[in-house]
């Protein structure tokens, strides 16, 4: 299979539609979406699931943001900054949805600012260093097509609320992915210098990816209740795909995804993720009242 048809069938999955910077607009994707609990869901276990994922985005949106200025063309500094201003909307919507559910009333700014590493429930592959550019995009590959997984399945969830994000989120999602993947296509099949690379990149990457796939207890009850997604439940599915891109990108195809703990989610992180957060949070900390 060529690189034109992995990437037009993996589109037309989605609708077909590659436009990026979906998340750039100023529509209310929520406006007149109903935010009552679904019957039966524990708000503590729904506003935790909506900070995982809330958080996953934030993270890698900080992370990507680094390749502003430093990408190898000055068009791929704005898709990668586009992309990450998609993941911080996701974050935004997710982690308000976290303070209606727990019933504290915190906003978005609340838990992007006003949280400690050990507070953040992202998985791990997502505060890792950014490294040379192939491996920002097979990180990127990895999660953008781990994360489509669930939100495909979550724009079916029983809470209003994550559906109507989710549906927003897999176009977004979808132009992640498809980004990512015309990358890789391009640099495994590229030059001996750039497959060497990307070889690399996807050999580092790969002990980390476990990680996405294991099942927190929350997210196997807010699964049970319709709400959420168990992320096992999309391992053989993200598993097929990657094996697709990688095998046309003339690589190695990948091993089974390794078992994994669920540290991120648990709060336990590597030493990267405090001085990312130092990044992200030095002026909501050095002005906490300020208002914009």
């Amino acid at each position: 299979m060529s690189g034109d048809h992995i990437y037009s069938a993996l589109s037309e999955e989605h609708g077909g539609d590659t436009r990026w910077a979906f998340g750039t607009g100023f529509t209310d994707a929520l406006a007149g979406v109903d935010t009552t609990l679904p019957e039966g869901v524990d708000g503590q276990d729904l506003a935790l699931y909506c900070q995982m994922l809330g958080d996953d985005a934030l993270v890698q949106a900080q992370r990507l943001i680094h390749w502003v200025t430093d990408a190898p063309e000055l068009e791929e500094e704005v898709a990668l900054a586009n992309i990450a201003l998609d993941l911080l909307g996701q974050a935004r919507l997710l982690l308000a949805r976290a303070g209606q559910a727990d019933g504290t009333g915190r906003d978005e700014d609340d838990f992007a600012y006003r949280r400690g590493p050990a507070e953040f429930r992202n998985v791990r592959l997502t505060e890792m260093p950014r490294g040379d550019f192939a491996r920002a995009v097979v990180t990127l590959l990895v999660l953008s097509s781990a994360r489509l997984a669930v939100f495909t399945r979550l724009a079916d969830s029983r809470d209003p609320v994550l559906a109507a994000i989710a549906a927003k989120a897999v176009n977004e999602l979808a132009y992640h992915r498809e980004y990512a993947l015309s990358w890789t296509l391009r640099l495994g099949d590229g030059t001996p210098y750039s497959h060497e690379r990307t070889a690399v990149a996807v050999a580092d990457v790969w002990p980390l990816t476990g990680e996405l796939f294991a099942t927190h207890p929350v997210e196997a009850r807010v699964a049970d209740q319709g709400v959420g997604v168990d992320p096992a439940a999309t391992r053989e599915e993200v598993h097929a795909v990657l094996t697709q891109v990688l095998t046309t990108a003339r690589l190695d195809a990948p091993a089974p995804f390794p078992e994994a703990a669920v540290a991120g989610r648990e709060g336990r992180h590597t030493a990267e993720l405090a001085p990312l957060l130092d990044e992200l949070q030095k002026v909501a900390r050095e002005h906490p009242e300020a208002t914009w």
